[in-house]
């Protein structure tokens, strides 16, 4: 079987995330894509990502003229949030998929919007979540719905980092029309989408949120209790309050507690299994290390969704399964400032919270600028 031609790649966005993280992804599979565009409305910026990128590359400042010049078949979008629902639309009617940074959209209505954008092109938008990729995060979600480690009964998420006011202070930070949210849209969600991703979908969930230190319309803290299908229950935290910076999972199933602690990524070491005293030592042995240790990367989320576009398949981290994690982003909002539990599928049309993540609160809702 011969191999499918290099996939035509576009970034949008040259700043941080696509100069470090993007580009070194592009570079790992440099057999299977070929960079050919960039955009950026800084035209310094987008100068100086050209350069760094090391060969030919087309520069825009328009998404829209770089779709109708270069017609890529794979696009990368790592702007600001407000932004992302817009371009992902466009770059889909163009026929190009994409892999965009999170959150994919600031409400589930956006989100519904890029899903029917999707099924009228036949394209596919994923959304950049690649704390579940890597051996680590494979091998123990493996074990886990096949049952190896027992029914799962307790866990705990915990994103837990520090964000000063200089941090703030960037315009589009702190705001609901440019972020969506504070820490649950932005810095926790990688964890609980993994958490997600390990334990199977949420049914109910109770939440609390709070401005405790910054002056932002969105929250810098919030809490939930979670119950899952399968029985479970969970805590999350969601924090840019935490001096002590640590991003956590631990799921207590009936035969061992199974806990990733690391930061912004993580590799095999990262995980532990500690057995429950009757599981025979020789099972456990065979929980701990995968024979690879591929770390969780952009590079390792980019080869999963080459693999699903060489296969004509949807990609994962798409679709449904990417849409229950924003809807638990949603149902956490309205638990909070509702003060009342919210279940899985309750956010619909007609909801307040279903076209933005604060409901329109009065405590919550966008304030009024001069």
């Amino acid at each position: 079987m011969s191999r499918p031609a290099r996939r035509r790649v576009a970034v949008v966005g040259t700043g941080a995330i696509v100069s470090g993280s993007h580009l070194p992804a592009l570079r790992a599979h440099a057999e299977r894509v070929e960079l050919v565009a960039a955009v950026d409305v800084d035209q310094g910026r987008l100068d100086a990502f050209r350069e760094l990128a090391g060969q030919e590359v087309a520069g825009f400042t328009s998404v829209d003229e770089m779709l109708d010049a270069v017609r890529p078949d794979l696009v990368l979008i790592g702007t600001p949030p407000s932004l992302h629902r817009a371009q992902t639309v466009a770059a889909l009617k163009a026929g190009a998929w994409v892999l965009c940074e999170k959150p994919l959209t600031l409400s589930l209505a956006e989100y519904d919007e890029i899903a029917a954008a999707e099924e009228a092109s036949g394209a596919y938008a994923a959304v950049v979540f690649q704390h579940r990729y890597g051996s680590g995060a494979e091998h123990a979600r493996a074990l886990l719905t096949s049952g190896e480690l027992g029914a799962p009964r307790v866990a705990h998420c915990q994103t837990t980092w520090h964000r000063d006011a200089a941090y703030y202070a960037v315009p589009w930070r702190g705001t609901w029309a440019s972020e969506g949210g504070g820490p649950t849209m932005g810095h926790g969600i990688h964890q609980y989408d993994l958490l997600l991703h390990l334990l199977g979908p949420w049914a109910e969930i109770r939440a609390m949120a709070a401005r405790l230190v910054h002056d932002t319309e969105s929250e810098d803290v919030s809490t939930a209790l979670v119950r899952f299908e399968n029985g479970a229950l969970a805590t999350v935290v969601n924090s840019v309050l935490s001096p002590d910076e640590v991003s956590r999972i631990r799921i207590d199933c009936a035969d061992a507690t199974v806990e990733l602690t690391h930061l912004y990524g993580h590799r095999n070491e990262d995980w532990t299994y500690t057995p429950a005293p009757h599981v025979a030592s020789e099972r456990a042995d065979a929980w701990r290390t995968p024979t690879a240790d591929v770390p969780s990367s952009h590079a390792a989320q980019l080869g999963a969704l080459l693999d699903a576009y060489d296969n004509g398949v949807r990609p994962p981290g798409s679709g449904a399964d990417a849409r229950a994690t924003l809807e638990f982003a949603a149902a956490l909002y309205k638990s909070a400032f509702t003060g009342r539990p919210v279940t899985a599928g309750e956010i619909a049309p007609g909801d307040p919270f279903y076209p933005a993540m604060h409901g329109d609160h009065p405590h919550w809702a966008p304030k009024e600028r001069a």
